[in-house]
């Protein structure tokens, strides 16, 4: 299988969202990170910091975008899996409050693009909900189970 590689999006997308150096932050880029081990056909795999105003780019010309990310550890136990259908409502924003060094997150830039008429025609949003976020922490054995179980979510998406 190949995997599309250039800066075009192709008919899939899969955007994960984090931070590599903030523990449980980096859960988003570690589920692009599995799933590019899997050598997908047809699926564009991106690694974003979490800036908001460049999804508005980045998911232009994809039919499904599939974001992934961390959450708020308040609202669930750590690793627990939420999923959103983000193209046909709001993201509640409790989920998705800027952990950190975001200024303009996910539920922003969705809410930007609804406005603007640019989401794409299917937008899924899952949140793993974190444990630890300090500087230089790794992802907890929680995350790191919600990591498994949204690779697999994922790829039954794409199917």
């Amino acid at each position: 299988m190949n995997l599309q590689t250039d800066n075009s999006p192709g008919r899939f997308l899969v955007i994960g969202l984090g931070n590599d150096h903030r523990g449980d932050d980096g859960a988003g880029l570690e589920i692009v990170r599995r799933l590019r081990q899997m050598q997908l056909s047809g699926v564009t795999l991106r690694e974003a910091p979490g800036d908001g105003a460049a999804l508005l780019e980045m998911w232009q010309g994809a039919d499904l975008v599939i974001l992934v990310d961390a959450v708020r550890a308040e609202l669930h136990a750590p690793g627990t899996v939420c999923r959103f259908e983000a193209h046909r409502q709001p993201l509640p924003e409790k989920f998705f409050a800027r952990l950190s060094t975001h200024a303009f997150g996910v539920a922003e830039a969705v809410e930007m693009g609804r406005a603007l008429g640019r989401l794409p025609p299917k937008l899924i949003v899952y949140g793993v909900a974190g444990k630890n976020f300090s500087p230089g922490a790794n992802l907890s054995p929680e995350v790191r189970q919600g990591v498994e179980e949204v690779v697999s979510l994922v790829l039954l998406e794409l199917e």
